[in-house]
């Protein structure tokens, strides 16, 4: 275990120990110059990287430094250990293999998604001590404050000889990650899917870049935000459909971030027929930070959408994306150029809705996705799902959202919770009390693991009905609307019928019937796109389905 005194010494030294590690870099480089042989890569993380270094391992949402991942777990123990790993997602086998050889001891990360389990078990173990569950934003200004990295392992489609980098349209985190180590006498090593003589246009230069690795195969990439509306059910469309009559038209909601599930993703293939038909062109849902979400496309070419700033790319979505510069952030090399730091921001202070999900409510809307066997982590979320202090412009929703909680001297952001009344495997959304409370004193934490604060939340959707939280004026009247959504759940049952009907007389909670729906016309038959191969026609032929989700 590294102590405190070692690693202040190791900041204070950092810009002269860089000096003696590229030069042990140039050695196992050899005459390449910057570019090291991939039969290399190991040994030169051996050279770079000392014991008890902070590492950041680049592992976005989609994007993976997979082979950079594969070297660094395979080093030797005896050599580097104790590493701090800082990196905003846990996608990969290897991503823990380093614990679980005993390479690294503490971990500060933003999302875990498919290790999520694993990790758990890891941290219960005690093989590693995790320092924070991040959002992003938190973390890279961390990297930037006092989580620099002393090696960076970051990924890029091309680069030169020189080391400048072409990131195509997954640019996502590694303008940050390269940055905050560069700048701080840091080591920076890059891997790229090939070396050619003239990039299509620089995204990193080459100076911030020390090593250059070509990878034996294109790095690993995941189409994380691809929902087929195939799998959209009835439900997901009734959510949606009280979404847009209880928060999108009312409150004029123009400028907005979704997050990954079938709810939302049924919101966007319904907007072109249900929302339309309800006058809603060009009034709602025109400004989206969103990576290009395929369900998004019918929507697109409906003319809905003026604008998308993307956190990341979509596999498959190169070809519609470039056809559209119009809507996306399209370079003059033709493909998108994202940037996740820039777009969590942009979800923060641009848009005045934020629509996700979670794994557990508990009677004070506090939400977590941090349960007693998986630690899922919160990416973006909290940055978005909040209420930020520090905006000052206003707009219609913000202004109308900040009267309806009797705010006299700014308006509030609109943060939707949508989910159903139980998780896939049965297991009850809202509960008494939050694994995460079990978490924190399991794992050492200070504070329980909170997604997002109930006093950030405004509306919770549910398959039975939306409650207002804005419009709640005691933390009682809060929780009743909570449980009057929750549906057939013990937390819910706690709920008498006369409660919920005083809550229903006062707009604090609305069932379908309250806003005007039919429950049984809620049905797939308003998707815009009811397939994958619906998707593929609405693009024109130009999106590509990744191979997982064609027939």
């Amino acid at each position: 275990m590294i102590k405190q005194g070692e690693a202040i010494m190791s900041e204070t030294t950092q810009r002269t120990d860089r000096t003696a590690r590229l030069a042990r870099a140039r050695a196992v480089c050899g005459t390449s110059g910057k570019v090291c042989p991939p039969d290399c890569a190991i040994e030169l993380l051996e050279a770079v990287i000392a014991s008890g270094d902070r590492v950041a391992l680049e592992g976005d949402n989609q994007k993976q430094a997979d082979f950079l991942a594969a070297c660094l777990a395979g080093v030797d123990p005896a050599r580097v250990h104790d590493l701090h790993m800082v990196q905003s997602v846990l996608a990969l086998p290897d991503h823990l293999a380093v614990f679980e050889r005993g390479i690294a001891n503490r971990l500060d990360f933003a999302f875990a998604g498919p290790q999520s389990r694993r990790l758990a078990e890891l941290v219960a173990a005690k093989a590693l001590r995790i320092g924070a569950i991040h959002t992003y934003l938190e973390l890279y200004a961390r990297m930037l404050v006092d989580l620099t990295p002393q090696v960076a392992l970051i990924v890029a489609d091309k680069a030169d000889r020189d080391g400048n980098l072409y990131t195509g349209p997954n640019t996502e985190d590694t303008p940050t990650i390269a940055e905050a180590a560069a700048f701080r006498g840091g080591v920076v090593v890059a891997q790229v899917n090939e070396i050619v003589d003239r990039l299509p246009r620089v995204d990193i230069p080459g100076d911030w870049v020390d090593v250059v690795v070509p990878g034996p195969k294109p790095y690993a990439i995941d189409p994380l935000f691809t929902r087929d509306p195939a799998k959209v059910r009835d439900e997901n469309v009734l959510m949606a459909m009280m979404a847009i009559a209880a928060v999108y038209e009312p409150y004029q909601v123009t400028r907005l971030n979704h997050g990954i599930g079938y709810a939302t993703a049924a919101i966007e293939l319904i907007l072109p027929t249900f929302a339309a038909g309800r006058g809603l062109k060009g009034k709602v849902a025109r400004n989206f930070v969103l990576n290009p979400h395929p369900t998004l496309i019918p929507a697109i070419e409906a003319g809905f959408v003026d604008n998308v700033y993307c956190f990341g790319s979509e596999l498959g979505m190169e070809r519609y994306v470039a056809s559209r510069p119009d809507v996306f952030p399209v370079g003059a090399d033709g493909n998108l150029r994202s940037n996740r730091a820039l777009a969590q921001v942009a979800g923060q202070y641009a848009c005045d809705l934020f629509v996700g999900g979670t794994l557990q409510i508990d009677p004070e809307g506090n939400s977590s996705t941090a349960t007693k066997d998986r630690i899922t982590g919160f990416g973006g979320a909290p940055n978005m799902g909040a209420d930020p202090r520090g905006r000052r412009h206003d707009s219609v929703a913000w202004l109308r959202a900040g009267e309806e909680a009797g705010e006299r001297l700014r308006g509030r952001k609109l943060v939707v919770q949508m989910v159903q009344t139980r998780q896939p495997n049965g297991a009850p959304s809202f509960v008494e009390r939050l694994d995460a409370f079990d978490l924190a004193a399991s794992a050492g934490f200070a504070l329980p693991p909170v997604m997002i604060h109930g006093d950030d939340v405004t509306h919770v959707i549910t398959e039975r009905g939306v409650c207002n939280l804005l419009r709640c004026r005691s933390p009682q009247e809060r929780e009743a609307a909570l449980r009057a959504v929750a549906g057939d759940t013990e937390f819910g049952r706690r709920q008498d019928a006369g409660t919920t009907d005083g809550l229903r007389r006062r707009g604090i909670v609305m069932l379908p019937s309250d806003l005007g729906l039919d429950v049984a016309t809620a049905t797939r038959d308003w998707l815009a796109a009811k397939s994958i191969d619906d998707l593929v026609a609405a693009s024109g032929g130009l999106y590509a389905p990744p191979a997982k989700f064609r027939r």
